[in-house]
């Protein structure tokens, strides 16, 4: 009989690792990192893995800490005869630098697509941030995933909100926008955003009046600067609505975007994809699903 998956959890995704497992009947392997005095990392490998597959969970919100740390592992688990390696990744960094803007800058997501696809056989990930790149198939050399947790995040608002009015932050939004409204039951209205930089957003907010009644669901992929939220929640309650509900895949929240957004809106809920206080909409079984397909 063919022994199954080992699980190994990254730092940070400790809970995201005994979660999985527990949906999959899986066992968890015995992974040690830690720090040298000198900032270098540490990484041993405690379980015997040798033909075994593996699943190596990394949420990537922090990658430039996290990457070098799962190379080494990933690595060390080839070097120990594992059989073969998929990395569970419910959120992907380096997809925002996907097109050369100014001369001389770096396409970071080809490049880190190129790192990673070196390291392991397979990608899973929630609602990578596509933009110009329709698929991950464009700058990943290996299979790789790509799972969306509209469903999970229709079915929570349907299940915790009154009357919900979904809103959309801008155009690019609106397909995924609609398909949330629609399994959720609910009306839905997109906006129209304008990017000036990182943290300057300006967001165009229509008359809303037919929906002061109903109770705002601001909805997006990623929460990072926080601006498109927090801009949006102030532009609602300006028009007379009701404080929003802010439902968001990738809970980042950069700085003190969390706190001031708290400020403006009834609720703040995320998927567990990054682990964050926000976070209660869980993945595991949809990510459960991805690997027993």
């Amino acid at each position: 009989m063919t022994a199954g998956p080992f699980i190994f959890a990254m730092p940070g995704s400790g809970q995201q690792g005994r979660d999985l497992a527990a949906r999959l009947g899986a066992e968890m392997g015995i992974l040690e990192t830690r720090r040298f005095p000198d900032g270098e990392a540490y990484v041993r490998i405690g379980s015997l893995v040798a033909g075994r597959e593996i699943i190596l969970v990394c949420s990537l919100a922090k990658p430039d800490e996290q990457f070098l740390r799962l190379v080494f592992a990933a690595r060390t688990l080839r070097e120990l005869g594992a059989s073969r390696l998929t990395l569970v990744a419910p959120y992907l960094a380096y997809m925002r630098q996907d097109k050369r803007f100014h001369s001389g800058e770096a396409v970071t997501s080809t490049h880190f697509a190129d790192l990673l696809s070196r390291e392991v056989d397979r990608l899973i990930t929630v609602d990578p941030h596509l933009h110009r790149h329709k698929a991950l198939s464009e700058i990943y050399t290996i299979p790789a995933v790509t799972l969306h947790a509209a469903p999970l995040l229709a079915d929570w608002i349907a299940a915790n909100v009154e009357r919900p009015l979904i809103v959309g932050p801008d155009i690019e939004s609106e397909q995924w926008v609609s398909d949330v409204a629609d399994r959720a039951g609910a009306p839905y209205v997109v906006l129209r955003k304008e990017r000036r930089g990182d943290r300057d957003v300006e967001i165009a907010i229509p008359d809303l009046g037919a929906w002061v009644g109903r109770r705002p669901v601001l909805i997006d992929d990623i929460a990072s600067s926080g601006r498109t939220l927090i801009e949006t929640a102030r532009g609602l309650t300006g028009r007379g609505l009701r404080s929003p509900v802010c439902v968001v895949v990738h809970a980042l929240f950069a700085d003190d975007a969390f706190a001031e957004l708290s400020g403006l809106a009834e609720r703040i809920v995320s998927t567990d994809a990054v682990t964050h206080p926000s976070n209660g909409i869980p993945l595991a079984g949809l990510l459960a699903g991805a690997l027993q397909a």
